[in-house]
C-alpha cells in the first residue's frame, strides 16, 4: 500500500509537473504501477481501455460534443443568449445570470459539462469583458454553469451511471431535472448578492427594455426547445436510447441551424473537425485515466478503502460524508468516467445496503463528478476555460473563481440527502 501511494503522487508529480500532457501523465502512471506493484500486468491497459472505447453507450459522447459545436458555429447558441440577455441586465449581476440561464438551456441538450462551458463561454466571455465584468467572476459563472451540462438530462454522466449500474437511464434523466434547476437558482442568488455588495464585478445595465419585449425574445427561442424535446422526449417515451437520441439531437440541430440558424456547409465541416479534436483531447485524458483506474482497481484501492469504512459500522449519514470526502479526493486526479469505474462496483451495494435509493445516488455521484470537473489539477472545465480567455485568466485563477460554486455544489448534497425527493419525486410520478 505505501509503495502505490509514493508512486502514485510522486509519478503524478514529477510527470505532470514535468509538462508532460495529462492524459500521458496519468497513463504512464498506471502503467508504472501495473509493472511494479500489480506484478508486470501491463497489457490490462490495452483491455481496459478498448471496453471503454468500444462501448455503444459511450458513443453518445461524441455526437453530443458534435451537437454542442454546431450550435456553437450556426450561432443558435448566440441567439438564445441575446434573446435571454434583458431578462437580467438590469438586476444585480445582469448578464453573469445570463450565462447560468443559457448553460442550463444548453445543458439540455449538449449533455456534456465541457460542451456547455465552452459555447457559452465563447459567445460570453469577449461580450462581457467588453462591457467592463469582471474577468474572473464571468469565468467562474461560467465554469460553475457549465456543471449543470451534467446534471441537466441528457447528461453524460447519469448515462454513463445507469449503464454502468443497469439502473434506469430514463428514470436518472428525470431524476436530474430538479436538482439542477435548483442548482441554477442557487448560483443565481450567490451572484446576485455577491454583485449587489461589489457592483463594479458587473456594470449594470440601466437600459429600459419593456416587459412584452422580453417575452417575445424568449418566446423566439421555441425552435430550441424543439431540439430538446426530440432528445429528451425520445428517451422519456421509450423511442429511442440515449445513443440513438443523440444522433436525433445531431440531426435536429443540423436542421435547426440551417433553418433558424447561419449554419453553412463549410461550418458543418468545422463543428465537426472541431468536435474531433475536443473529443480526442479529452479522450486521451479518459485512456490515460482508465489505464490508471484499472492499476488502481487491481490494486484493490478504492474497495480497501470503501470496505474499511463497512467494517467500522458507521450510520448511514456518516458513511455518506466519507464517501463524498473520498470523492472530492479522488476528483483531483480521475475523470467521473474513470472514477465511477472505480468505485461504482462496491460503492453501490453497499449504498444500497445502508438503504440509499439507487437513482437518487445516480444524481449525487454526478454531483460529486460535477466537482471534480472544477477541481484541479484535472479539472476539465478550468482548462477549457482558460483557452476561452485565451490565457487572459491563468489556471489559479479560474478555479478561485469557482471556489463558490463548488461549495454550493456541496450545499446541494447536503440540501438532497435532506430532502431525497427533490431528486426522486419525477421518476416516481412519471415512469412507475
Amino acid at each position: 500500500m505505501t509503495s502505490f501511494w509514493v508512486i502514485l503522487t510522486g509519478g503524478l508529480s514529477l510527470l505532470a509537473g514535468s509538462g508532460l500532457a495529462l492524459g500521458a501523465s496519468l497513463g504512464l502512471t498506471g502503467l508504472i504501477l501495473l509493472h511494479f506493484v500489480a506484478g508486470g500486468i501491463t497489457f490490462v491497459a490495452v483491455d481496459a481501455v478498448w471496453n471503454v472505447l468500444n462501448s455503444f453507450t459511450l458513443s453518445a459522447i461524441p455526437l453530443f460534443i458534435i451537437l454542442g459545436e454546431i450550435m456553437l458555429r450556426s450561432e443558435v447558441s448566440k441567439k438564445i443568449y441575446v434573446a435571454l440577455s434583458p431578462l437580467f441586465q438590469n438586476i444585480p449581476g445582469g448578464l453573469l445570470h445570463t450565462n447560468i440561464a443559457v448553460c442550463t438551456l444548453f445543458g439540455a441538450v449538449s449533455g456534456s459539462s465541457l460542451s456547455t462551458a465552452a459555447a457559452v463561454g465563447s459567445v460570453a466571455y469577449p461580450e462581457m469583458t467588453e462591457r467592463g465584468y469582471d474577468k474572473k467572476m464571468v469565468v467562474g459563472s461560467l465554469a460553475g454553469g457549465g456543471t449543470l451540462g451534467l446534471l441537466i438530462p441528457p447528461s453524460l454522466s447519469l448515462l454513463i451511471y445507469g449503464a454502468l449500474t443497469e439502473t434506469s437511464i430514463g428514470q436518472l434523466f428525470l431524476a436530474g431535472i430538479i436538482p439542477g434547476i435548483l442548482f441554477a437558482i442557487m448560483f443565481m442568488i450567490y451572484i446576485y448578492f455577491k454583485c449587489m455588495h461589489q457592483p463594479f464585478l458587473a456594470p449594470t445595465e440601466n437600459s429600459a427594455f419593456k416587459f412584452t419585449e422580453i417575452i417575445i425574445n424568449i418566446l423566439n427561442i421555441w425552435p430550441f426547445l424543439i431540439v430538446v424535446f426530440a432528445i429528451m422526449g425520445s428517451i422519456t417515451f421509450g423511442i429511442a436510447t440515449p445513443t440513438e437520441a443523440a444522433g436525433v439531437g445531431v440531426i435536429a440541430t443540423i436542421i435547426l441551424g440551417k433553418l433558424w440558424g447561419s449554419l453553412t456547409f463549410r461550418k458543418l465541416v468545422e463543428a465537426i473537425f472541431s468536435a474531433t479534436l475536443l473529443y480526442a483531447s479529452i479522450m486521451f485524458v479518459v485512456i490515460g485515466a482508465t489505464i490508471l483506474a484499472q492499476a488502481v482497481s487491481l490494486l484493490g484501492i478504492p474497495q480497501s478503502i470503501l470496505e474499511t469504512v463497512r467494517e467500522t459500522n458507521l450510520g448511514p449519514l456518516a458513511v455518506l460524508i466519507i464517501v463524498i470526502l473520498v470523492y472530492l479526493i479522488l476528483g483531483c486526479f480521475f475523470d467521473g468516467l474513470s472514477l465511477m469505474i472505480m468505485t461504482l462496483p462496491i460503492l453501490l451495494p453497499l449504498m444500497i445496503g445502508l438503504g440509499y435509493d439507487p437513482i437518487w445516488l445516480g444524481v449525487i455521484v454526478t454531483i460529486m463528478i460535477e466537482i471534480g470537473q472544477v477541481t484541479p489539477p484535472v479539472g476539465l472545465n478550468l482548462s477549457v476555460l482558460v483557452s476561452v480567455t485565451k490565457e487572459k485568466v491563468s489556471l489559479g485563477e479560474t478555479a478561485l473563481a469557482t471556489m463558490p460554486y463548488w461549495l454550493i455544489l456541496l450545499l446541494g448534497i447536503g440540501i438532497l440527502t435532506l430532502a431525497p425527493e427533490l431528486a426522486l419525486f419525477l421518476p416516481s410520478s412519471l415512469m412507475q
